[in-house]
């Protein structure tokens, strides 16, 4: 397929009181602590090469409480790639401090189902991306605690016109397991919407990275991947997660990781 749009890598850095961590399939209850200094791994992954940094406030995920804002911000004025970040942005007022705060993009999940006029709203003036948190094919919301009832290419399919710059689909299942994507259901959604879709959940080796770069659909292709748990262990490092995402290496499951 010529002329692809690009598929950018979006290493992750999940916050919880101020610190690194990642969740096993969403639990909060499983949660492992990776750094206490996230600036600092936001400028690791920047000076590496990365496209964006993708940024997650899980404390206001879960209660809608911005405890890790300001570091949000932080990070943002820290490094010279775009920053796009989600967590409880629940209204207008807590998306429009983290764009003044120097934020890229800003990611809408509970409240884009319970309110889709606040997406529409602020993507008429900045990049809003939606969040779609899914077990099996549900939305969750709330920090992934609760159902929501919809299926996930339904909802896709709602936000065909509202400028929405991308969907975050995350398959909470796999998720912190690295076990492989769900390439079926981002397929799925590929099929039901024209938005660009960015993968996340499963990721745990380069192959996976390179599986995602070539899922294609009525000539369309994933737009990106999240990356956190693998890059934390050392399952994969940032450089070969870079060249896997635009295809500069062997695309060998058994290929070692990059020098």
């Amino acid at each position: 397929m010529t002329d692809s749009p690009p598929f950018d890598l979006y290493p992750a850095i999940d916050l919880r009181a101020g610190k690194c961590v990642r969740l096993y399939q969403g639990d909060y209850a499983q949660e492992t602590v990776y750094g206490d200094d996230p600036v600092a791994q936001a400028q690791l992954f920047a000076d590496a090469g990365a496209p964006w940094i993708h940024v997650v406030d899980l404390d206001a995920a879960l209660t809608g409480e911005p405890r890790n804002r300001d570091l949000i911000g932080v990070i943002a004025r820290a490094v010279d790639v775009p920053v796009q970040t989600g967590g409880g942005v629940r209204d207008v007022a807590a998306a429009r401090n983290l764009f003044e705060q120097g934020v890229t993009r800003v990611v809408i999940g509970t409240a884009a189902l319970e309110d889709p006029a606040l997406v529409r709203s602020l993507a008429a003036e900045h990049q809003v991306a939606v969040g779609l948190d899914v077990r099996g094919r549900e939305v969750a919301v709330r920090g992934w605690t609760e159902g929501s009832g919809r299926e996930l290419a339904d909802v896709a399919a709602d936000f065909a016109d509202d400028g929405v710059a991308a969907l975050i689909v995350t398959q909470i299942a796999v998720d912190g397991t690295m076990e492989g994507p769900d390439i079926a259901g981002l397929s799925e959604t590929l099929a039901a919407t024209e938005i660009p879709v960015i993968a996340s959940g499963g990721v745990g080796t380069g192959a996976h990275i390179a599986a995602l770069r070539d899922v294609v659909v009525a000539e369309r292709t994933l737009s990106g991947v999240i990356v956190g748990r693998a890059l934390y262990e050392g399952a994969l490092t940032i450089t070969e997660a870079l060249a896997r995402s635009v295809g500069g290496i062997d695309d060998d499951p058994k290929a070692g990781p990059a020098e």
